[in-house]
């Protein structure tokens, strides 16, 4: 890619989460001059700010974990391994998916040197305030950091902000939730610390802890399994995933509610586990957040719409650029996850025009912005996955 005179990145890439490295790195690897731009003070998205402590989607459901998603998903994993992490497929005793989990600051250091290696800025702490656009390409975007407002310039940009914030300053007519207007719940997974290891967990003492806690308690869960639980690697922190949250709208109102529920429901659900469950007698809150672990938002208009049966046909095809291995999980009902598995071959190929905007020539999706139907959707959120997609949308954007 050759830049223009007045062009100050040949791609601008707006959201630091799995689908933004996949998107800088996938960009930079073939060439280009890239800018990652990213709100938080810190990269990795959910994995780093909402306690999603799992990288799903990076192998197929099966007895045996197949690999579906490598490139620059394997060098960031590369760099956890140097910092202790085994990065071994884990299966879940729960859902039976392979995933990798994850320590948080591990994610962080990890991200942050995959990009210094690759070449790749990154401004923290700034966020895509406005964008400048002619017919039907953008121009520049305006970047909100700590020293005020400036004017940058590129040749193409990538949303990857997971909620489509940059199409949505660029004037794209975007769907929110799914075609009924209906969001997929929020999850607030927590860390525990104290727990006795030596104590094996009693699932079935959770769940007849919990219902007793759902007759009377102020947060009662909708999740009657137990809840999804894994050991923190490096820190024999307990992961646990047990509160998830119905969101009417997309306000800063329902947000507030969702958020001050789910550090209030974070302190009674420890409780529960200390009074009722072997092991937990000294067991404490380590950590909720730092935000609520949001599913659902908007969804920008795509050139093609993944669809549901895309894959669960397992559909292969000419102009795939991803993969997509990990089942449909639908939290359309808040604490009732409905599973349905990938055709075919264990995977269906995501099309390059899935990453390309609707109306916009120089502008990309990466992660879970890109085209797809309701249900479709709910499979290509998921972070393995959003490296595949930001990976071929960097590549793209750079040729």
């Amino acid at each position: 890619m050759i830049r223009k005179a007045e062009s100050d990145y040949d791609v601008i890439v707006a959201g630091g989460g799995a689908g933004g490295v996949g998107a800088a790195l996938g960009a930079a690897r073939a060439g280009a001059k890239v800018l990652l731009v990213e709100k938080y003070g810190f990269l990795g998205g959910a994995a780093t700010n909402a306690q999603v402590l799992a990288y799903c989607g990076l192998f197929q459901q099966g007895p045996e974990p197949i690999k579906a998603v490598g490139g620059v998903a394997d060098l960031v994993l590369d760099e956890l391994r140097l910092l202790g992490l085994d990065c071994d497929p884990f299966q879940s005793p729960t859902t039976a998916n392979w995933i990798i989990l994850l320590e948080p600051e591990a994610v962080k250091l990890a991200l942050d040197r995959v990009l210094m290696k690759h070449g790749v800025s990154v401004l923290l702490h700034t966020r895509v305030a406005a964008v400048t656009r002619t017919a039907n390409r953008l121009q520049s975007v305006t970047l909100a950091g700590m020293e005020g407002r400036r004017r940058v310039a590129a040749e193409a940009f990538v949303d990857a902000t997971g909620d489509a914030n940059l199409a949505l300053l660029a004037g794209l007519d975007c769907r929110v939730g799914n075609e009924a207007g209906h969001l997929q719940a929020i999850s607030a997974p927590i860390r525990i610390g104290g727990r006795n290891r030596a104590v094996p967990l009693d699932r079935n003492a959770i769940i007849a802890a919990f219902d007793h806690y759902n007759k009377t308690g102020d947060f009662p869960t909708g999740r009657t399994d137990g809840g999804i639980y894994a050991e923190v690697p490096i820190s024999g922190d307990l992961w646990w995933m047990m509160f998830d949250h119905a969101m009417a709208d997309l306000s800063s109102e329902s947000y507030t509610r969702a958020e001050q529920a789910a550090r209030a429901a974070a302190h009674d659900y420890v409780e529960v586990l200390r009074q009722h469950v072997p092991g937990f007698e000294d067991a404490y809150l380590v950590q909720s957040g730092p935000q609520i672990g949001i599913r659902e938002s908007r969804h920008p208009p795509a050139r093609y719409e993944l669809t549901a049966d895309d894959l669960l046909t397992g559909r292969q095809r000419p102009d795939g650029v991803a993969r997509a291995a990990w089942p449909i999980e639908d939290h359309s009902v808040a604490g009732k996850p409905v599973y349905k598995s990938i055709g075919g071959d264990g995977y269906a190929d995501i099309p390059i025009d899935c990453l390309r905007a609707k109306g916009i020539d120089n502008l990309c999706y990466a992660g879970r912005v890109i085209g797809a139907d309701s249900l479709a959707y709910a499979s290509i959120r998921v972070m393995g996955t959003a490296f595949a997609t930001g990976e071929a949308a960097g590549r793209f954007c750079a040729t």
